[in-house]
């Protein structure tokens, strides 16, 4: 049955339905869907795009895009091909599978990001009129049943409903203000003209990786500049118009913005040209990448009243104030980084929080590796800023190491030209990072304008390189200690599967990226004396060395005892006395069948472990196989054994529960949404073992593996491993 086929339209679709009706903006209202909507949609790669005044789609919303699809397809011609523009122009939903938006689209990554869903994108349009798309990812399995699209184009339709009011309620407010072209549709960034209008506030947008700025007039108006005539010209750098008592504070409430994304609130005030003070009012959203990463960040500004001009407070005051801000910047930037496991997570706090927070342009990082100075691979997005990076490097190869020998850290100062070479930063700092009296490394920081570092300032960076130090210090350790049990557990598991006569085969491992990242899971694909083939998957409990261990033992018992001819339920009973004896209170889920490639026969057991799944003729299903308790609960236990047919052209699938389970997710739900995405690859790529035996890597059995742990790759967090193993019949076994 498919998901939510047969049920009856909920309060929560009702809900949604009148809250959608309330929303002030494109934002809000994709955020209602995604909060408040069917939970079978499920928002990762999820887009709302608005007709501008030139006739073109505008990205105007979106939840867990990437950053290079904002820049790719931030503006879509309604000619073209993509599913924005043909909804709009069939005024039709357009359904797509998680194969047709890794294909069908210009670029091959796209909607690799949105794992193992589908796809829906439903026009926007009123009374006749077109107003834009809709993009919902959704998780159904395989097709999505007319009810669902029903409920879907309800909810589309009330959002182009809402859209059309605001729109009238713009275009009925006054004169159109400037940056707005008038017309029936929104115009250029639709969302934050809206906003812009409803809330009598200016809107913003930063771009975190480049650190560009954008602001609309009324932001200019409320620093009390002027807005130059080229209106796409990136703004100034706010950190040199926030009141310097104030700013301080308002690194460390972005530095904890950041860090948590989402939506946030800020208040504080700016010196305008003119000597006066403006108390001013922020209201954003950190908008993050499919990895959790911060990558951009828009909202409104609005000026709260005038506060008086500079200098009014007492100096003593205004030292101490400062003071007290400093200190919760370097609190907030002690939490990013006390969060940072690896130091890939280091080098991530530094380029998404630290950088940005600190009003920062770029961050370059050297690592002391056999005493030597080495630039550790920057966590950035790639691309020109990377290019960016590598020459700051080549440039502070020098003052890094200069640095670091003396440690000492070292300031630009103001005015002074770089002699030769390519042009230096504005301004920079070099900080020297020593642990316990160890060299660490070294940091560099630039900032794309010219400052005087105070010597307030100079000891807040001291510090900073201080806590920066201890936090590499513990993560090349952490990192070291899990090379070694990441070693030791990839030991124990097949290097490479046996090529076995009449089969094909594929196996994939994800460690866990919690606790020591490394556990119990395992796979085997055995060589029977009888000619015929073994197939072993287990999960020994635990994320730890001693489950490892544990596997180890495992794997090399129930392989003897397999290979001594004893069939699958025997095998299970073995070894799960032989882990009862062992010095451990583990237990371990265990699954094991064999193959008779000329016939075709299969006899399995298992031993608490999830069902195997079969796929055949475009259709996924559990196998039921009748099963026992999990290895080394009861040692006296015999488990019984089944017996069934693997037919030519067919497609056995044995995995470990990390493939499907996920925290916030019901595993019932996960795993039908498994399946359907197993039937719908069935559907759109035919016979998996269709390129023979010597396809090699490019296999459809191969690429079919890759997909089922894409999913995997693409969660925040993998709470536990992933094994997988995959087993095809060859036709010409029969």
């Amino acid at each position: 049955m498919d998901l939510a086929s047969d049920r009856p339209a909920t309060r929560t679709e009702m809900r949604c339905v009148r809250l959608l009706l309330r929303c002030s903006g494109a934002a809000e209202l994709l955020g209602t869907l995604l909060a408040e909507g069917p939970t079978w949609i499920t928002g990762e790669g999820s887009a709302l795009y608005l007709l501008d005044g030139d006739g073109m789609l505008r990205l105007a919303a979106s939840h867990g895009l990437p950053d290079w699809a904002h820049e790719r397809y931030g503006l879509v011609d309604p000619d073209g091909d993509l599913p924005a523009a043909l909804a709009l122009r069939r005024r039709e939903p357009v359904l797509l599978s998680p194969q047709q938006t890794g294909t069908d689209y210009p670029d091959t990554n796209v909607g690799r990001g949105t794992g193992l869903v589908a796809l829906a994108v439903l026009p926007l349009i009123v009374d006749g009129s077109a107003l834009g798309s809709l993009a919902l990812a959704l998780a159904h399995r395989g097709t999505v049943p007319r009810r669902d699209l029903d409920t879907l184009e309800t909810l589309a339709e009330a959002c182009a409903h809402r859209l059309s009011h605001l729109i009238d309620h713009v275009h009925a407010a006054g004169t159109v203000p400037e940056g707005i072209r008038a017309g029936s549709h929104p115009v250029e960034q639709p969302l934050l003209s809206l906003a812009v209008k409803a809330a009598g506030a200016g809107a913003f947008e930063r771009d975190l990786v480049t650190g560009e700025t954008t602001w609309d007039a009324r932001v200019y108006e409320v620093f009390g500049l002027v807005r130059s005539a080229d209106r796409a010209g990136p703004a100034p750098d706010p950190t040199r118009l926030v009141h310097p008592e104030d700013l301080p504070d308002l690194q460390a409430a972005t530095a904890d913005a950041l860090a948590a994304g989402g939506p946030y609130r800020l208040a504080y005030r700016v010196v305008r040209p003119d000597g006066g003070v403006t108390r001013v009012a922020e209201w954003g959203e950190v908008m993050l990448d499919l990895h959790g990463r911060p990558v951009r960040v828009a909202g409104l500004l609005a000026e709260l009243g005038r506060a008086g001009p500079p200098g009014a407070r007492p100096e003593r005051r205004l030292a101490d104030a400062t003071a007290g801000a400093r200190s919760a910047l370097l609190l907030a930037l002690t939490r990013a980084l006390s969060r940072a496991v690896t130091v890939r997570d280091v080098t991530t706090a530094l380029t998404d929080v630290a950088r940005p927070a600190l009003g920062a342009a770029s961050v370059v990082l050297d690592l002391v590796d056999e005493g030597r100075l080495l630039p550790v691979s920057p966590a950035v997005y790639g691309g020109p800023y990377r290019n960016e990076l590598n020459r700051l490097h080549e440039l502070s190869a020098g003052v890094m190491r200069r640095a670091l020998a003396r440690s000492t850290p070292l300031f630009s100062d103001p005015g002074r030209a770089a002699g030769g070479g390519p042009p230096a930063p504005s301004s920079w700092a070099v900080l020297p990072l020593v642990a316990s009296g160890r060299q660490v490394g070294s940091c560099l920081i630039t900032f794309g304008t010219e400052r005087v570092f105070s010597r307030e300032d100079r000891t807040m960076y001291s510090a900073f390189a201080g806590i920066l130090a201890q936090s590499l210090e513990r993560a090349r350790l952490y990192d070291t200690h899990h090379h070694r049990a990441s070693e030791l557990q990839r030991a124990m598991l097949p290097r490479t599967l046996p090529r076995l006569a009449g089969v094909l085969s594929a196996a994939r491992y994800l460690p866990s990226t919690e606790g020591m990242q490394i556990g119990g899971d395992w796979y085997d694909l055995l060589r029977l004396p009888d000619g015929g083939v073994g197939l072993v998957i287990g999960d020994v409990q635990g994320h730890n060395a001693e489950a490892t261990a544990v596997m180890g033992q495992l794997r090399s018992g129930l392989r003897a005892y397999a290979t001594d001819g004893n069939d699958p339920a025997a095998t299970l009973a073995r070894t799960s006395r032989l882990l009862a004896e062992l010095d451990t209170e583990l237990f371990a889920t265990c699954l094991y069948l064999t193959l008779d490639p000329g016939s075709g026969r299969l006899r399995a057991a298992r031993a608490g472990h999830p069902q195997p799944v079969l796929l055949s003729g475009g259709k996924a299903r559990e196998l039921e196989v009748a099963g026992g308790p999990p290895l080394g609960v009861d040692p006296a236990v015999r488990y019984p054994l089944e017996e069934g047919r693997l037919a030519a052209g067919e497609t056995l699938l044995a995995y470990t529960d990390g493939l499907v389970e996920e925290r916030d997710e019901d595993y019932d739900e996960s795993l039908q949404r498994m399946l359907g995405s197993l039937e719908l690859w069935a559907r759109r790529t035919g016979d998996p073992g269709a390129d023979g035996p010597d396809a090699g890597p490019e296999s459809g059995l191969e690429r079919l593996a890759d997909l089922l742990t894409l999913n995997a790759t693409e969660r925040h967090s993998l709470p536990d491993d992933v094994a997988i193993l995959l087993l095809y019949r060859l036709a010409s076994a029969d």
